[in-house]
């Protein structure tokens, strides 16, 4: 036997894993303590779980750093039946899909949905989870969304597809571009929440039974029907002191 061939047939006898080798030691030992063997198990659990730990976080990072500004392509415009127009664009979950997915899918990352309802509320968690085994859930909720004449099942399927959406942006940490129709940007236009931003205000609206209406008015936003994700990222400080001071003194 040649000095190559020894050595790759020393490297073919060598354990994968060291703990395995030790933890079949001790199995065939048979006066070994089964309390140490356990120890042993739980303490290549801890390390396979951070070891997987390590490989999600590095993809995720991997994979950020490829994932563009995603554009609003999508148009909500409608007129309610007071008369009052809502108009606003948005990135749709079709259009986030077909950028991200291949490049998730690069890195040893997928994700998938959950969904219930519970007290009128659809609660949707957005699960990203990478090859290795590690995952993280993040979880919205919201009521049925009923604008524009939609019928029962068109409001929680509206709901469910937003709340996908935006599960999805916070969990993959997602910004949004404007669509600014060929390069024709409206610097003028003003700078709205981020989704982080969007979920404090969201929930601080939501404990305080503040009327979205008179919030947005209060704030020089005439427009009662406007969404809660273009509230101006300038006026976000104030906004949140103030819905806080009202949850303080309810």
């Amino acid at each position: 036997m040649n000095a190559v061939t020894k050595t790759e047939a020393q490297e073919n006898l060598l354990p994968a894993d060291p703990y395995i080798s030790m933890i079949e030691r001790v199995m065939m030992d048979p006066s070994s303590d089964l309390s140490k063997l356990e120890r042993m198990l739980e303490m290549k659990e801890r390390l396979e779980e951070k070891e997987a730990r390590r490989a999600f976080d590095r993809a995720m990072a991997e994979a950020k750093s490829e994932i563009p500004p995603i554009l609003k392509t999508g148009t909500v415009d409608y007129t309610n039946d007071k008369g009052k127009q809502t108009y606003f664009k948005h990135e749709t979950l079709d259009g986030i899909a077909k950028i991200i997915d291949p490049i998730l899918s690069k890195h040893g990352l997928s994700y998938r949905y959950r969904s219930k309802q519970e007290n009128g509320q659809l609660y949707v968690t957005c699960v990203v989870a990478h090859r290795d085994g590690c995952s993280e859930e993040t979880t919205l909720q919201g009521g049925p969304d009923a604008g524009a004449g939609k019928n029962n099942f068109q409001a929680v399927g509206s709901a469910a597809t937003y709340l996908q959406r935006y599960t999805l942006k916070l969990a993959l940490g997602l910004s949004a571009a404007k669509d600014d129709d060929a390069g024709k940007a409206n610097d003028d236009a003003p700078n709205t929440v981020s989704e982080a931003q969007f979920v404090v205000l969201r929930d601080l609206i939501e404990q305080t039974d503040t009327d979205l209406g008179k919030f947005f008015m209060a704030y020089g936003i005439k427009n009662p029907e406007a969404q809660l994700e273009e509230f101006p990222a300038s006026k976000f400080d104030a906004a949140k002191a103030q819905l806080e001071r009202k949850k303080a003194a309810k």
